[in-house]
C-alpha cells in the first residue's frame, strides 16, 4: 500500500508529453518575441554576466592541462632547435676558419705570383712538406727537388725577403736552411748607406746578429739590410732583415747590433726557390811564387856580372 502511494504521489502533475510541448511551445514564443521586439537582449546581457565566472572555472582545468602540454612541448622543440643551432654555429665557424685560412693563403699566393713578375731571375713555387723538430736547427723541407732542377745553393724567399738557402736535395724534397739558422752567413749591404757587411743567424727565429761592425760604422735603427750579391749566391738587393737595436761600448771595437729577418721564417706555406744565380766571372787563377823565383834570382845574378 505505501509503495502504491508514492507512486501515485509522483505521478500527480501534467505528463512529460505536455511538459514537453509547453516548453517548447515557451520556447518558440520567447524566440520570436526576442527576435521581433528585443526584449531579451538586457537579460541575456545579465545572466552572460553572471555565468561568466562559473564558465571560467569549468574551462580552466582544460586551458591548464593544455598550457601545460604546450609548455613541455615548446620546451622540447627549443631544446632541440638549440642543439641545431649549436651545432650549425660550430659548423659555420669551423668553415669560417677555414675560409679566413684559404683567403689569407690566396693573398700570400697572389702576392708571390705578382713578386714572381717583377723578378729578374727564374724562380718556382715551393710548398713546405716538413719542419726540423729539433727547435736547434732552423731547417725545412719543401716539395721540390732534383726532379724540377733545384740544385744546392740556391736561394729561397717570400715577398718580404730572403728565407734562407738550399743546403741538401733529394729527387723530390729540398732541404732549406733559414737565414736564422745559427751561424748561417749572408753577405749585406745596408741599404741606406750601401755600407757592406755580414749578418749571421742566432738559433732565434725572430733574431739575427751583424757582427764585426766597428763602433763608429754609420748605422742607425730601421735600417734595411738587403744582400749584396758578391758571394755569387744571393742575388743583390733581396730584403734580408731591419735594425732593431745597436749597443755600441767603447771598451769593445765592435758594436753589438740586433737585426730581425723580414721574410716569414715561421709563417706560410709557399715559398719561392730563385732558379737562376748571378753570372759572374770565374775568378783568375792564382801564380805559383816557386815559379817566378828562378826568374828574379836570375836577374839579380845578371845585375851583378860585369
Amino acid at each position: 500500500m505505501d509503495d502504491t502511494r508514492t507512486l501515485r504521489f509522483f505521478n500527480r502533475g501534467p505528463s512529460p508529453v505536455a511538459r514537453l510541448v509547453f516548453f517548447c511551445v515557451l520556447s518558440l514564443l520567447l524566440l520570436f518575441v526576442d527576435a521581433r521586439y528585443r526584449y531579451l537582449e538586457s537579460t541575456r546581457n545579465v545572466i552572460a554576466v553572471m555565468i561568466y565566472p562559473f564558465q571560467r572555472l569549468t574551462a580552466m582545468p582544460g586551458e591548464i592541462v593544455g598550457q601545460i602540454g604546450v609548455y613541455f612541448e615548446t620546451q622540447s622543440t627549443l631544446l632541440e632547435d638549440n642543439a641545431k643551432l649549436r651545432q650549425r654555429h660550430e659548423t659555420d665557424s669551423a668553415q669560417l676558419s677555414q675560409l679566413q685560412v684559404l683567403q689569407a693563403e690566396n693573398a700570400h699566393l697572389r702576392t708571390l705570383f705578382e713578386l714572381k713578375q717583377r723578378i729578374d731571375y727564374p724562380v718556382q713555387l715551393a710548398e713546405i712538406v716538413y719542419v726540423e723538430r729539433d727547435i736547434f736547427k732552423r731547417k725545412l723541407f719543401v716539395d721540390k727537388g732534383s726532379n724540377t732542377s733545384v740544385i744546392e745553393g740556391q736561394v729561397v724567399m717570400d715577398e718580404n725577403g730572403v728565407v734562407g738557402q738550399v743546403t741538401r736535395v733529394y729527387p723530390w724534397l729540398s732541404e732549406v736552411t733559414l737565414v736564422t739558422d745559427k751561424d748561417h752567413a749572408v753577405p749585406i749591404q745596408i741599404l741606406r748607406t750601401g755600407l757592406r757587411a755580414v749578418v749571421f743567424g742566432s738559433g732565434d727565429i725572430a733574431e739575427m746578429s751583424l757582427r764585426y761592425m766597428p763602433i763608429s760604422s754609420d748605422i742607425v735603427v730601421d735600417d734595411i739590410l738587403v744582400t749584396s750579391g758578391i758571394d755569387g749566391t744571393y742575388p743583390p738587393n733581396l730584403p734580408v732583415a731591419k735594425v732593431l737595436r745597436i749597443e755600441r761600448d767603447p771598451a769593445y771595437p765592435f758594436a753589438r747590433i740586433i737585426c730581425a729577418p723580414l721574410a716569414g721564417v715561421d709563417r706560410h706555406r709557399a715559398l719561392l726557390i730563385v732558379s737562376g744565380l748571378p753570372s759572374l766571372p770565374e775568378r783568375p787563377a792564382m801564380q805559383e811564387k816557386t815559379g817566378d823565383a828562378p826568374a828574379q834570382v836570375k836577374k839579380r845574378g845578371n845585375r851583378g856580372q860585369p
